[in-house]
């Protein structure tokens, strides 16, 4: 809803409407009328004559009764008196009486909007009676020109034509406006001074057969009322035009939602032409019809204020050129390829998945490119993928980042397109006289119910995270995004969790085969968060090392283990306690003299502990890692090669590294029984580590059959369900001071 919304059309419209409702277009239209009738005047009615008392609006009423005997005489078709106020002087009410149905008083409502008797003075019943009696009023705008007046008034329980209603002879309903004919020329009305026709000097016949007004002059601004394009005149040339607009029949007025309606119509029609050139002649066309064609309406009797949709279609215009702009300037790249926004900023379609490329060391293909060809880098390649994918647009980002959507597909088929799609990059990339081997990793989104900005930013983040861990494709699940706050400041609560306890060791005994006793355990790091319950290790362990931090997560769990190895040891025989240690850390420069500050505080003896080196990423330093680790065994610390078996922990460790033990991979442990290939690899892995005066322990005794199996093939230490769980370091050191009395069996175990 909110994208629709943000929709040019729809803005425009709203604005149009907006300002349509609370007449702030009303300038506009006032400015469109002024100009339309400019051009299409037409002279007034000849059957209306106004008589202007030259006497002004201080004439007596002996006076008016003068003008009135005057204009009787040439035998108008009636008289209609148009006085500010009306007494019953004996020379005025003499004459109204003698004239009788000829002559009718003109009352004048003066509040504008209001056609109640709260608005206008009737003249009393004595001076002439109510059936004699016409009204006039006009609506004004906010400039105060006359735009339209009522037919009848209801006033005290009576209706009452309205002046124009009366002479044009026509009548309506309650309430009914019409609005004047402004095409009629105010100064072409036939006006005759009531000093030329009491003189009787050229006026004979002039009003005979014909409607006369005779009227005080107006001349006060607030007397006065606007004409379009003739500015303010007396209200009585409204009239006029009222007159000719009755007599040719009351315009049917459209005022401005209708024509709002039309222009959101034509420019939708308009939208969904395909050909850029007759979508510029239909704007021209939409134009035209909205400037011209409420003129044109007019001539046949149709009223409509334009300036509603004009203030859409500039509107619509506005936004389309802005966007145009935004999309020149903001939305495309040095390469010509629209960038990300375009995704970001547009409804993606339905059922379509968001995919990301990162092409690695795009940055090092720049860096070697003359900077007229960066732009050529980048377009080859979204032909390649263009080419692949069959998409039509290719955006391209920074660092090398490109992206697209495709319709989605079960997740094999689509991750086996992206694979075929890496394929085409196998072939070197030629830019100029540039050759280049890519390498290409992509992150894939389908979370269709998230807007279009988070789904290219976790895209882009899949994408990064293929390219670090050197995987083709990495898919981002909604459960990861769910997550990602609580992620964000995983740091700061693996400190607070190591402060009140969250984040503890359990230990899992190890059984030595030559001694039958426990001699000693694994430290295992766990975490119970409050909100959350427990955490896996390898979540909160790998978050810490991409974040480099997962030194003090080491050297707390060395404390923690330091603390252990004295209690245990306290107990009974000796007691060896193993650690891991992140292939992250292995390399750094301050492991050794923070360890050594740590041994140095404590006291203890480093022949006591274990370190495992662990694989959870690889080593950046070799040479550097070996040299930390050589430093370490020189402490007394003995090493252990974890995992043996996988990964990298394999033959090139055994060769390279200073250990003294070697720990079996449960993979292989486990199979044993069952397996003859398995149980022949850990059986000539035992005999290797012998000849080279290492240990062995083995990971993964989950049963009697698999512990004796290992007894006789020669292994040195069993680790395993079988032997006993991890478990918090008060109740191991229970159960191991149990085991320590004087007569306990020394093969006690789980």
């Amino acid at each position: 809803m909110r994208a629709y919304l943000k929709q040019p059309l729809v803005i425009s419209t709203l604005v149009a409407m907006f300002c349509g409702l609370i007449t702030l277009a009303q300038p506009l239209d006032q400015g469109y009328w002024n100009t339309r009738y400019r051009f299409g005047q037409k002279p007034a009615p000849q059957s209306v004559v106004l008589v202007t008392m030259d006497a002004g609006v201080n004439a007596s009423d002996r006076e008016v009764a003068r003008v009135l005997n005057a204009v009787a005489a040439q035998h108008p078709q009636h008289i209609y008196l148009d006085r500010k106020t009306y007494t019953a002087s004996p020379e005025l009410q003499g004459t109204i009486d003698r004239l009788g149905p000829k002559l009718s008083l003109v009352a004048r409502f003066a509040k504008l909007d209001r056609f109640d008797e709260g608005s206008i003075a009737l003249p009393p019943e004595r001076v002439v009676p109510q059936s004699r009696l016409v009204v006039s009023g006009f609506v004004s705008n906010f400039l105060g020109y006359g735009v339209s007046s009522v037919v009848e008034a209801q006033l005290g329980g009576k209706t009452y034509p309205s002046l124009a209603a009366a002479i044009a002879n026509r009548s309506g309903g309650p309430g009914d406006t019409v609005r004047p004919d402004f095409t009629v020329d105010p100064q072409t009305v036939r006006m005759v001074s009531s000093d030329v026709l009491l003189s009787g000097a050229g006026s004979q016949g002039a009003l005979t057969g014909r409607t006369v007004i005779v009227k005080e002059p107006r001349s006060g601004f607030s007397d006065l009322v606007g004409y379009f394009a003739h500015r303010r005149v007396d209200p009585v040339f409204l009239d006029i035009a009222l007159i000719e607009a009755l007599r040719e029949g009351p315009p049917i007025d459209i005022d401005w939602f209708v024509p709002i309606v039309l222009c959101t119509v034509m420019i939708f029609m308009t939208q969904q032409v395909r050909s850029r050139r007759l979508r510029r002649m239909a704007y021209a066309v939409i134009a035209f019809n909205i400037l011209i064609g409420p003129a044109l309406l007019d001539q046949v009797g149709v009223v409509s204020n334009p300036a509603a949709a004009i203030v859409e279609l500039a509107s619509f215009a506005g936004i389309r050129v802005w966007t145009k702009w935004r999309q020149a300037v903001l939305q495309t790249s040095r390469s010509g390829l629209p960038n990300f926004l375009t995704l970001t900023q547009t409804p993606l379609p339905p059922q379509h998945d968001v995919i990301v490329a990162v092409i690695g060391r795009y940055e090092e293909f720049l860096a070697t490119l003359p900077a007229d060809l960066h732009g050529e880098c980048a377009r080859q390649i979204a032909r390649r993928f263009a080419v692949g994918c069959g998409a039509r647009d290719i955006c391209h980002g920074e660092g090398g980042l490109f992206a697209w959507i495709e319709p989605t597909r079960p997740l094999d088929q689509q991750i086996e397109n992206l694979e075929g799609l890496r394929a085409l990059f196998a072939a070197p990339l030629l830019v100029g006289q540039h050759v280049f081997d890519t390498n290409v990793h992509f992150g894939l989104e389908r979370n269709h119910e998230f807007d279009g900005l988070t789904r290219v930013n976790t895209a882009v983040a899949s994408a990064t995270e293929a390219l670090k861990r050197g995987r083709t494709v990495e898919l981002f699940e909604a459960q990861r995004l769910a997550n990602a706050a609580w992620e964000l400041s995983l740091l700061t609560r693996i400190d607070e969790g190591m402060r009140n306890g969250d984040i503890w060791l359990a230990y899992q005994p190890q059984w030595d085969y030559r001694e039958g006793r426990i001699s000693g355990a694994e430290a295992l790091i766990r975490w119970n968060d409050p909100v959350r319950g427990p955490i896996r290790p390898d979540e909160f362990i790998l978050q810490a090392e991409q974040a480099g931090r997962i030194d003090a997560l080491t050297y707390w769990v060395l404390d923690q283990a330091i603390t252990a190895t004295e209690r245990f040891n306290a107990l009974g025989p000796t007691f060896q306690v193993s650690i891991n240690l992140s292939a992250q850390l292995v390399d750094k420069p301050s492991l050794i003299s923070s360890v050594a500050e740590i041994v140095r505080r404590r006291g203890i003896d480093c022949r006591l502990l274990t370190v495992e080196v662990t694989e959870t990423a690889g080593m950046c330093n070799r040479p550097a890692a070996i040299r930390n680790l050589q430093a370490l065994r020189s402490m007394g610390f003995r090493l252990s090669i974890d995992d043996f078996g996988t990964g990298e922990a394999s033959l090139s460790y055994l060769a390279e590294l200073p250990s003294d033990e070697l720990k079996l991979d449960r993979r292989f442990v486990s199979k044993i029984v069952h397996h003859e290939r398995e149980r022949h690899i850990v059986a000539s892995t035992i005999n290797l580590a012998h000849a080279l005066r290492q240990i062995v322990v083995a990971e993964g005794v989950e049963d009697l059959s698999t512990f004796e199996l290992l007894r006789q093939l020669g292994c040195d230490v069993g680790q395993g369900y079988h032997i006993a769980k991890p478990e918090p370091l008060e109740l191991l050191l229970s159960r191991y001071a149990t085991m320590a009395e004087p007569g306990t069996a020394r093969a006690q175990k789980r």
